[in-house]
């Protein structure tokens, strides 16, 4: 009998090898198993599209440290995008912003800063101070700061975020998640687009130049001098939280979201994150929908002279996917961004792609030909021509 029971396991284990030998693991399976593998979760997703590459725990709340501080970024870079907020605006620091404990630029009360310097100080050196003066400025206090952050979480379906303060700092009832802090990545960085990430992507920087107190900031980030193409994005560490990060970096045309959460320390952290992003460029691909040079459209200008124009791509129209995922066109839009005249070459107009993953594709167009604006004897002429040969 034992005999027996010895064959059938002999067997079995020839069989397991054989179908693992044959049919191995694809390798999201083995990602599925390898990576994040010390993190308490993590989100990989692909910027544009919003494609998810990678999720583990995804929606499990937890503590998200300095990671809170994208959202006040997002409220600020809306601010500025509005005009309501201008870089060259002057904050002033009040006894609540200059208590802050925590990473910090050691604001006094009264203290005025700028709000570009306040900005690369949140953005570099993750400065409690510097983001609660800069939620005072923009929300007339810290609280109702607070309650903007919690309607900017609701307008994006935050399901899994609830914000108490803008720093991060520990409260049992602060909380999100690796998915939604990846999603407020996303729309951080469509709203700041360059300027925030060359500020994200900074080492160093100084802020109080022209004083005898000259600061010194250097990102709390590593991975901008240890993976190429990282710009951005926030880290995060609080006791309760441990390390976190969201970390984004870009490759020729694609751009990375990663995000990590509850690792057991910084270095475990950045080598996480890194083999995500690895992951994820090994993961993604590019393909041409129009080549340049090809026609978008042929208008008609009632006002051209001529009045027939071609609106050519300038640049060939890419589109970043998951491979063996190539998406179609379903829509195509043209907007005229100049008014006639038209010269040769000159870009005129955009073109607009919508793909079936909801990916926008944007190319600037040019007219083929040089096309005058009509003069008032001009529509006077072609009226009269129009009533006797009609």
């Amino acid at each position: 009998m034992k005999r027996i029971q010895k064959q059938i396991g002999f067997f079995m284990a020839f069989v397991l090898f054989f179908e693992l030998w044959l049919f191995p693991a694809s390798p999201k399976a083995q990602a599925q198993t390898t990576l994040a593998s010390s993190a308490q979760s993590a989100y990989l997703m692909e910027y544009e599209s919003g494609a998810v590459l990678f999720e583990k725990n995804a929606d499990e709340k937890l503590y998200p440290a300095s990671m809170t501080k994208m959202m006040g970024l997002l409220l600020i870079y809306e601010a500025l995008n509005e005009g309501s907020l201008k870089w060259d605006d002057t904050v002033s620091a009040s006894a609540h912003a200059a208590s802050m404990g925590g990473s910090q630029i050691f604001l006094e009360e009264n203290e005025t800063m700028t709000v570009e310097d306040l900005v690369k100080a949140i953005c570099i050196g993750s400065a409690n101070d510097a983001m609660v003066a800069m939620a005072e400025k923009i929300g007339g206090s810290h609280e109702h700061f607070v309650e903007m952050m919690n309607e900017k979480a609701q307008t994006l379906g935050l399901t899994n975020t609830h914000f108490v303060n803008a720093t991060g700092l520990h409260d049992k009832d602060h909380y999100s998640s690796a998915k939604d802090m990846a999603i407020i990545a996303q729309a951080l960085i469509a709203k700041g687009g360059d300027d925030l990430l060359k500020i994200t992507g900074t080492y160093d920087a100084y802020i109080r130049e022209d004083g005898d107190d000259k600061f010194w900031l250097v990102n709390t980030n590593k991975l901008l001098k240890q993976y190429p193409g990282v710009d951005g994005l926030k880290t995060g560490f609080t006791q309760e939280a441990m390390s976190c990060i969201t970390a984004t970096a870009k490759k020729e045309r694609v751009r990375l979201i990663a995000v990590v959460m509850k690792e057991p320390n910084s270095k475990q952290r950045n080598l996480e994150a890194k083999q995500l992003l690895d992951y994820g460029f090994s993961q993604m691909t590019q393909g041409i929908l129009m080549k340049k040079d090809t026609v978008a459209e042929t208008i008609t200008l009632e006002n051209g002279k001529p009045q027939i124009v071609k609106l050519k791509l300038k640049e060939d129209a890419i589109a970043v996917y998951p491979k063996g995922e190539q998406p179609a066109v379903v829509k195509k839009e043209i907007t005229l961004t100049k008014e006639l005249p038209y010269q040769k070459k000159e870009t005129v107009a955009t073109l607009t792609l919508t793909l079936d993953n909801q990916t926008k594709v944007k190319v600037p167009l040019y007219s083929d030909r040089n096309v005058e604006k009509r003069t008032f004897f001009d529509l006077c002429k072609h009226t009269l021509l129009a009533l006797f040969f009609a």
